[in-house]
């Protein structure tokens, strides 16, 4: 992906046109988290991606921390609560829910694999809300909160081994860099995505509280 997004003063795309709100190509370089506090700072309240983040494979080394990248970033501006204008190509797979696990990031403009890509796509808009799958940093643990699958999916992680994986997996890593067991073990309540030999965190730490933070 390029170091550089479009972006925008304003939510609303009727918006765009009007004298001030148009920011240009902003710089998006670095650790994602990092990237969306800069563009948020700048002004940025919608941001488009370059192109498409593509992940029907095979992917090379270089393919795969690009899509990667895009999604860190995704996942970052949406936990910010900036829109994100971006497209997304997934495999096409047999029961057209793999888009599920996405479900907690902005919507995309597009979708591309799921048998029904428009009726995937209307289902995650109409469904998609602020802090849906995220993280929070305690005092020497970790907690995750995961609605993805409609009902409160929430784990507590006091392990140093599973948090030091997690601060690995933020900006991506090579699976190989994590240890077996612990990735194991994100793989089994999906909190990992996958794109060639890399794997990414997929919760969002917590930015935006949509209501109070107790009732989440």
């Amino acid at each position: 992906m390029s170091a550089t997004v479009t972006a925008w003063r304003d939510y609303e795309r009727e918006a765009a046109d009007l004298p001030g709100m148009f920011l240009g190509e902003l710089d998006a370089a670095g650790p994602a988290a990092e990237a969306a506090d800069r563009l948020w700072r700048a002004g940025a309240r919608r941001v488009r991606l370059p192109g498409p983040v593509d992940l029907r494979g095979p992917h090379e080394e270089a393919a795969a921390w690009q899509a990667v990248r895009a999604l860190c970033l995704v996942r970052d501006l949406t936990a910010a609560a900036v829109y994100v204008e971006w497209d997304l190509r997934l495999p096409r797979d047999g029961d057209g829910e793999a888009w599920r696990t996405l479900c907690h990031l902005q919507p995309p403009m597009s979708l591309t694999g799921p048998p029904d890509p428009e009726g995937a796509l209307a289902t995650w808009r109409d469904q998609h809300y602020l802090c849906k799958c995220l993280w929070r940093q305690g005092p020497g643990f970790v907690q995750i909160r995961d609605r993805r699958w409609d009902a409160l999916h929430r784990f507590t992680v006091p392990e140093p081994e599973y948090r030091e994986a997690i601060g690995l997996l933020v900006d991506g890593a090579r699976a190989d860099a994590v240890p077996k067991a612990v990735l194991d073990d994100f793989r089994a309540e999906r909190l990992v995505g996958e794109v060639g030999p890399l794997v990414w965190w997929l919760p969002y730490r917590v930015r935006r509280w949509i209501q109070e933070a107790m009732a989440i």
